[in-house]
């Protein structure tokens, strides 16, 4: 095992210890998980410190960085991932998706039901792999790369994923069938309250891991709601604002640590640096 995955072990567990011994930050219910903690909340304002405590190595080449050459020396630290197959995602997604309260469930992304994890598949009332970037957005279908990357693939309602189809992000629209308070209109798509950041943190994960430089498309998002096939997706301006809305949670931090820890073993940095949103964008 190479040096620098134990150095990161090992902060992890010195983090975990820190955390467990400090903090008491409630378990999750069906019904709020995925929610964002007040701002106020200390405990998970704490949590996020230690976490960034945690991979200070792991982030070591974005130090002091801002704007292209943050975006870039990111791009460098997530591109080193183990990728997945797009069967072994369904395996995946039932431990970073996992029910706090039900560990036979998954909660689902868009409606934020609890689910057994055995319903999987195509069905009515199954759940299936969402693709949070549309991949048509760039065309990169299920084929090992952005298609199976689990930093953006979440559980979703069969029915509920079908609506969203391929439309981008904005506000706005009629209320979703069991879609748990998401709208759509004609050209996008509003997820509930409590995963709108989760969404935008997703969304500009994918804009920096794929920069076109490994012969897939250079994904980026922008203020439209008409980009068809072309390897963009919108409302940046409005996922900047679910971004700020909606901080990073409980739920959010344990799935970047489960994925970075048991699966792809690269992070999505804007769980753990809110901060550097704004500072690309």
């Amino acid at each position: 095992m190479p040096a620098v995955r134990i150095r990161r072990r090992k902060a992890v567990a010195l983090a975990n210890a820190a955390v467990l011994a400090g903090l008491a930050v409630p378990a999750l219910t069906p019904a709020t998980a995925g929610a964002s903690a007040p701002a106020h909340e200390a405990p998970a304002a704490q949590a996020r410190v230690a976490a960034v405590a945690a991979y200070a190595d792991y982030y070591e080449g974005a130090e002091g960085k801002t704007g292209e050459a943050l975006k870039s020396a990111l791009n460098s630290i997530i591109s080193d991932q183990t990728k997945l197959s797009y069967s072994s995602v369904w395996d995946a997604l039932k431990e970073t998706d996992e029910d706090p309260s039900n560990s036979g469930n998954v909660i689902l992304l868009y409606s934020g039901v609890s689910r057994s994890k055995s319903l999987n598949g195509g069905d009515v009332g199954d759940w299936n792999r969402e693709h949070v970037w549309a991949k048509s957005h760039g065309d990169f279908g299920t084929s090992t790369g952005p298609g199976t990357d689990i930093h953006h693939l979440r559980p979703s309602d069969v029915q509920v994923n079908s609506i969203r189809g391929n439309k981008d992000f904005d506000n706005g629209g009629s209320a979703v069938t069991n879609g748990g308070g998401s709208l759509t209109d004609s050209d996008s798509f509003e997820p509930r309250d409590a995963v709108k950041g989760d969404v935008a943190r997703m969304i500009l994960y994918m804009a920096v891991r794929y920069e076109g430089t490994d012969g897939w498309p250079d994904l980026e998002p922008n203020n439209s709601v008409s980009n068809g096939s072309a390897p963009y997706i919108g409302k940046l301006s409005v996922l900047k604002e679910w971004h700020e809305q909606d901080p990073p949670d409980s739920f959010e931090q344990h799935r970047n640590d489960v994925i970075f820890e048991s699966y792809q073993h690269n992070r999505n940095p804007f769980i753990d640096h809110p901060e550097w949103v704004e500072s690309i964008w």
